[in-house]
């Protein structure tokens, strides 16, 4: 069984995110290799200024560290706001660093003509500095609003299920080797 938390990135008064998050966890929770925590930016409430170095971390991210620290792999939603991804969610990442270590990490894109993928490709360069490993595959939706019906399920349930299957199984293929790996060696950077 492969712990994978998924990190909703958006925090924005209005946000199209749970429309987009809720249907890939409804398609997690689905599978019987995964279990499956959602950790919404929106209402954990991270501090957006880091801590010195050698001060305690704020009691809002003592409550998400040991949620990330258990996860086996990770899958980041994230719109694009201005060719990359929210300001909020870069404050998650940096708040953590042996949380990401040695561990997959996905990515659940949305937005308008790019659908989220400069947001992604800027996310991978920043958790390869984390030590994590991205898959290659995703999940993304060019003009996101269009994509979805009014109960929040994609307009193209057969491609978008697909795209989330590949996404998950090389999370899983991914999760228990670097699980396994980890068991037999623990990582040092």
């Amino acid at each position: 069984m492969i712990k994978l938390a998924i990190i909703v990135g958006s925090t924005r008064k209005g946000r199209f995110a749970p429309v987009v998050a809720n249907w890939f966890a409804d398609r997690a929770k689905q599978r019987a290799d995964l279990s499956v925590d959602v950790l919404d930016l929106d209402d954990l409430d991270l501090p957006d200024r880091l801590h010195g170095f050698g001060e305690e971390r704020a009691p809002e991210v003592a409550l998400v560290s040991p949620r990330l620290a258990g996860a086996d792999a990770f899958v980041v939603i994230t719109p694009e706001y201005n060719h990359s991804f929210p300001a909020p969610l870069k404050s998650a990442i940096d708040w953590h660093f042996t949380e990401w270590q040695a561990k997959p990490v996905g990515f659940v894109s949305y937005g308008g003509v790019g659908g989220g993928l400069r947001a992604v490709e800027q996310l991978r360069q920043v958790f390869a500095e984390l030590h994590a490993v991205t898959v290659r595959d995703g999940v993304s939706f060019h003009g996101a609003w269009e994509r979805f019906d009014a109960e929040g399920n994609p307009v193209d349930a057969d491609g978008a299920d697909k795209a989330a299957t590949t996404l998950l199984d090389q999370l899983v293929w991914w999760g228990t080797a670097l699980q396994e790996a980890r068991a037999k060696r623990p990582y040092g950077a």
